[in-house]
């Protein structure tokens, strides 16, 4: 009886470990399409909407989703307290922070704090050239990001599953 139960909770285990995994190949477009629509909204509210950084990240971070959003409300806390002396630090304090809870990699860190170094220190079209650059280059990160999930997504779940049953027949 103690074996069997420990057969199951080995084959429950393994099986949590290849979801979790899997978990995160499908979380990664999802807010690489967030960050996507982020900057766009950015873009929106610099160029046409004239709002002032601080109060274009708090915008920007109420509206797209808590993961993504977290990073751009914690940017504007920081420029309005003066934690932080420029929009890159601000961006850059805040992605430190929070980009260990995101299942966004160094790539798409090292586009947006390239596009931190330019926002609020050059005019507005400058800052939306460099914008729209940033969301072409997400783009294909996006894309590179499905790919993936399609590859590895499944395989994880269903690795995690037959690796905790091979334990369980190694076992008996």
């Amino acid at each position: 009886m103690v074996k069997l139960i420990g057969a199951v909770l080995i084959l429950f285990s393994a099986s949590m470990v290849g979801w979790q995994i899997g978990r995160y190949y499908a979380y990664r477009p999802i807010q690489l399409r967030a960050l996507l629509v982020a900057l766009q909204m950015l873009e929106t509210e610099i160029v046409y909407g004239l709002t002032p950084l601080h109060r274009a990240f708090v915008k920007v971070g109420n509206r797209v989703t808590e993961d993504v959003g977290k990073m751009f409300l914690m940017a504007a806390e920081l420029l309005v307290t003066e934690k932080a002396q420029s929009a890159e630090e601000s961006l850059r304090q805040a992605m430190s922070r929070h980009w260990s809870h995101t299942a966004l990699r160094k790539q798409e860190g090292d586009v947006l704090a390239s596009l931190g170094q330019v926002l609020g220190s050059s005019d507005r079209e400058d800052q939306q050239k460099h914008l729209r650059l940033a969301v072409t280059h997400l783009r294909g990160l996006e894309e590179e990001a499905r790919v993936e999930q399609v590859k590895y997504e499944k395989m994880y779940k269903s690795l995690g599953f037959l690796g905790g049953l091979l334990v369980v027949i190694l076992m008996f």
